[in-house]
C-alpha cells in the first residue's frame, strides 16, 4: 500500500501524513478547504524541527523528500481517486465521522482499505456507513508519532482478517510498532489507561482543587514522570477533549468541555502545536 489518503489536517492527521511521507508513502492530504490546507506549509517546519530535535537519523534532506512526497486538496474525489489506504482523522465526533465514511465509501476505488483512527469510538458503530465493511477498521495512533510510534489495530466482527493484516504491515511500514487489538475496546489499550488518568486530572481543576500547573507538578514530583495531566492535554490538542467531553452525561466532563472552549479555543490557545494552551510554548 503505497498511496496513503489522510482525512484531516489536524494535530495527529498531519502527524500521521508527514509521518507515512518520511517513511517513503506517497500522500495525498485532504481537508475541508483551501484555507486549511494553506496553514500546512508552517505545520510541516514545526514537525522538521521536531524530528530534527528528536530523531538521530533525521536530516533537512530526509524532510524536504518527505515534503515534496505530500500533495494537498480539498477535492475529496480527487483525494480519494488513487488510493490504496485511507485513514480518517476527522473530529471526535460518531455523526461526523458517519458522514464522512458515506462520502468516502461512495468515491473510493474498489481496491482502497478504510482505516479509522477514532480514538475513543468503535469500529462497529462507523462500519455499517461503510460499503465495504470488511475492508473497514481502526488504526490508532498516539500523539507525537515519530516518538510515539504505537499502531494499534483494531477491527470489529466483520473485518477481513487479512485486510486487519495488511494494515498490521502497513503500520510497521510507516515506522509504527504495531499493536494487534484482539477484540473491539473502547480507547484501545493505549487511552483506555490514558483517559481515566486525564479524566482525573480534570475533574480536579473543575471542582477547583488545585491548579493545572500544581495538579502536574504533583505528577511529575511523586512518580518521576515527564508529563502532568495538563501538558498531555496541550500535546493532544483542545478539540479532542472538548469533542469527548461536550455532550457527556457526567456534569464535570462537561464543565470541562465548556472550560476548555471559553477560556482556550475561543481564545486560540490549541494546545502545543498552536504554541499555546494550558501553558504557553516556544
Amino acid at each position: 500500500m503505497q498511496n496513503l489518503t489522510v482525512l484531516g489536517t489536524g494535530v495527529l492527521g498531519s502527524q500521521i501524513i508527514f509521518q507515512s511521507a518520511y517513511a517513503g508513502k506517497d500522500v495525498v492530504a485532504y481537508d475541508l478547504s483551501d484555507e486549511i490546507l494553506a496553514k500546512l506549509p508552517e505545520r510541516w517546519d514545526y514537525l522538521k524541527a521536531a524530528y530534527l530535535r528528536d530523531l538521530p537519523d533525521a536530516t533537512a534532506e530526509k524532510l524536504d523528500a518527505a515534503v515534496s512526497r505530500i500533495r494537498a486538496t480539498s477535492d475529496l474525489a480527487d483525494a480519494l481517486s488513487d488510493a490504496d489506504i485511507v485513514i480518517e482523522a476527522v473530529p471526535e465526533s460518531l455523526e461526523i465521522k458517519q458522514q464522512t465514511w458515506e462520502k468516502v465509501s461512495a468515491l473510493a476505488p474498489e481496491k482502497t482499505i478504510f482505516a479509522t483512527n477514532s480514538s475513543t469510538l468503535l469500529p462497529s458503530a462507523i462500519a455499517p456507513f461503510v460499503d465495504r465493511s470488511a475492508k473497514f477498521l481502526a488504526l490508532h495512533f498516539a500523539n507525537e508519532v515519530w516518538k510515539f510510534n504505537t499502531g494499534e489495530v483494531m477491527g470489529h466482527p466483520g473485518t477481513d482478517p487479512e485486510v486487519f493484516e495488511q494494515v498490521a504491515r502497513f503500520a510497521e511500514e510507516i515506522g509504527m510498532v504495531p499493536i494487534r487489538i484482539m477484540k473491539e475496546q473502547p480507547g484501545y489499550v493505549l487511552n483506555s489507561l490514558l483517559v481515566p488518568f486525564l479524566d482525573a486530572g480534570a475533574a480536579l481543576f473543575v471542582k477547583g482543587v488545585a491548579t493545572p500547573a500544581d495538579i502536574d507538578k504533583t505528577w511529575k514530583i511523586a512518580t518521576g514522570s515527564p508529563s502532568g495531566p495538563f501538558e498531555i492535554f496541550d500535546v493532544v490538542g483542545m478539540m479532542t477533549p472538548y469533542y469527548l467531553g461536550k455532550d457527556s452525561a457526567d456534569p464535570v466532563k462537561r464543565e470541562f468541555a465548556e472550560i476548555l472552549k471559553r477560556d482556550y479555543i475561543d481564545r486560540g490557545r490549541l494546545g502545543k502545536g498552536s504554541g499555546h494552551g494550558f501553558y504557553d510554548y516556544e
